[in-house]
């Protein structure tokens, strides 16, 4: 393992602590995360006399940018019906898709949800569009911008993670309860650009 796989590994180490201690609730775990985080850090710190072409992500003072999310859209064969995610802890649908981890590409990552969340393998088709989630957000939400891609089944499987309990088929034209996390404008503006072979983007 060479110097930049090292490192590579030691911030992917890192970004799981700090989700970790974000979401975690369980005193042990949070505990656990923040050795983990306090751990890596040091090394990272120990390390940085070695000059890689990496950002900083660590040090707070950087120029303050959105946050990048990724949902895919998949629809049945004839496009009437697209696969929608409920999500356990608010018992409400979305597309598959969440937070970009560091150094995933935006393709990886829908791979990597729509595994997680429908227990799917899945071939990307094309990109849908990227857009500003913003305007839909709270006023103290995070800003963010949403890249959207067309996939398509090429595995299913009866797992997937914890943080949903239910995956199916909706018709488009009458979606289910959406989650608080989206907007049912948004899912819509994305499902039709990809039914209807548009890419958008603002």
């Amino acid at each position: 393992m060479d110097s930049k796989q090292i490192y590579d590994f030691v911030l992917k180490v890192q970004s799981i602590s700090k989700i970790g201690l974000i979401y975690s609730k369980d005193p042990y775990a949070l505990s656990n995360y923040q050795e983990l985080n306090d751990l890596s850090t040091k090394f990272l710190e120990d390390f940085l006399e070695v000059k890689f072409d990496r950002p900083n992500y660590f040090q707070r003072d950087i120029y303050p940018t959105p946050n990048v999310s990724v949902r895919t859209v998949i629809f049945n064969e004839d496009k009437t019906k697209v696969l929608m995610v409920r999500e356990a802890a608010l018992q409400a649908y979305s597309l598959p898709g969440g937070w970009a981890d560091l150094y995933d590409s935006p393709a990886q990552t829908a791979k990597n949800e729509c595994k997680q969340e429908a227990g799917a393998d899945i071939e990307i088709i094309r990109l849908v569009g990227v857009c500003s989630r913003t305007p839909f957000k709270a006023p103290t939400s995070i800003p963010e911008f949403v890249v959207i891609f067309e996939a398509k089944i090429s595995e299913l499987h009866q797992e997937h993670e914890y943080e949903t309990d239910d995956v199916q088929f909706f018709d488009i034209d009458n979606l289910p309860l959406i989650s608080k996390k989206t907007s049912e404008v948004e899912l819509k503006r994305f499902i039709l650009a990809a039914k209807n072979g548009e890419t958008i983007f603002d």
